[in-house]
């Protein structure tokens, strides 16, 4: 992608006036920010969601703190190669834990800063419609080793589960759980293009018939769907992952808005997960205002979920993240000042 290089004009009738009038220059000038004759190398995931509509604006944010941004795209494994050898300076999305072991080979050169974009974090898990919920006491996913229960979602006599494109490791974590919790017998994963298969899915939910899938969130399915009026999650009787994928703290996530039968904390397929800024430990010691910026700059999951649901809807061009961008600034824009005035005083 094109670097967006953009920096304050330079004023030199104004700076002239002052300099006869005896006073001081004003604080526009570039060269007392402290990203003032600074490059940075920022790499952006090569998964494109709502994280690029971040990334766009903590661009906008380090221009106003005066760095010029040079950014490209890569997919995790390049980026810690690239990152810990000092070839790029930071990452703002990289998604953890699901990339701690590649994080975890390379974590005395790089660190990771801040608490995440999403406030209250990622979570995944399990849904069904609202209405058949509600009909029928489904506040489980195990509930489904029932066949009366597992027949409602699909006409075979098993629950027909919509899962994750095949490769992805989503369907890794749907198979293991599926055979962990006893639901074999019961439930058939289905497992194809996950956008079209989401697609049939919201239609049959709009039309009022059962449906039973796997998703995450932020997502444009929880725009489409929205959980505690659509749809509810379904909390996992225990947590189990399948072997070699990073051990969990907990699957327990509380505030989950829409956990079946309103319950606080709700079991979820995985635990929190978050896009993290992972950044080059030299890079950071020297630039303070960079850390203050990751650390201040978050955003609630719903309007994260709401990103996502205009990229789906409207269009991903690069046009499209950069006016989502754009209007979330125009919107918040005594917020995101409030960044750049914390960062500049950084220290």
């Amino acid at each position: 992608m094109v670097s967006r290089l953009a920096g304050p004009a330079r004023l030199p009738v104004l700076a002239l006036a002052a300099i006869l009038a005896g006073a001081a220059l004003p604080a526009l000038a570039t060269d007392d920010l402290p990203g003032a004759g600074k490059t940075i190398r920022i790499a952006q995931d090569d998964s494109l969601g709502g994280n690029y509509v971040q990334d766009q604006i903590l661009l906008s944010a380090l221009e106003k703190l005066g760095y010029e941004v040079d950014l490209s795209t890569m997919n995790g494994t390049l980026f810690f190669q690239a990152a810990s050898q000092g070839d790029v300076d930071l990452g703002p999305d990289v998604t953890l834990p699901q990339r701690e072991p590649g994080y975890r080979a390379v974590e005395k050169q790089l660190a990771v800063v801040g608490e995440g974009g999403i406030i209250g974090g990622g979570i995944n898990g399990y849904l069904i419609d609202k209405k058949t919920a509600d009909a029928h006491g489904i506040t489980r996913i195990d509930q489904l080793k029932d066949p009366k229960i597992a027949a409602l979602f699909g006409a075979d006599g098993k629950a027909q589960l919509i899962g994750c494109d095949p490769g992805w490791s989503c369907g890794d974590v749907i198979e293991h759980q599926v055979k962990a919790f006893g639901l074999s017998d019961t439930v058939h994963i289905v497992r194809g293009k996950y956008e079209a298969l989401m697609g049939e899915t919201v239609a049959r939910v709009q039309r009022g018939e059962p449906a039973l899938y796997y998703t995450w969130s932020p997502s444009w399915v929880n725009d489409a769907l929205v959980p505690g009026k659509d749809v509810v999650w379904l909390p996992t009787p225990f947590e189990s992952l399948p072997e070699g994928m990073p051990p969990i703290k907990t699957a327990l996530v509380p505030g989950v808005v829409g956990c079946a039968g309103g319950q606080d904390p709700c079991r979820m397929a995985l635990g929190e997960w978050n896009y993290r800024t992972v950044i080059n430990r030299d890079f950071l010691a020297q630039n303070p205002a960079v850390k203050t910026l990751i650390e201040v700059a978050r955003w609630p999951r719903e309007t994260w979920v709401s990103w996502e649901g205009s990229l789906n809807k409207v269009g991903s061009s690069n046009r499209d993240i950069r006016k989502l961008a754009d209007d979330w600034i125009a919107a918040n824009q005594a917020e995101f000042d409030g960044w750049i005035e914390k960062a500049k005083t950084a220290r």
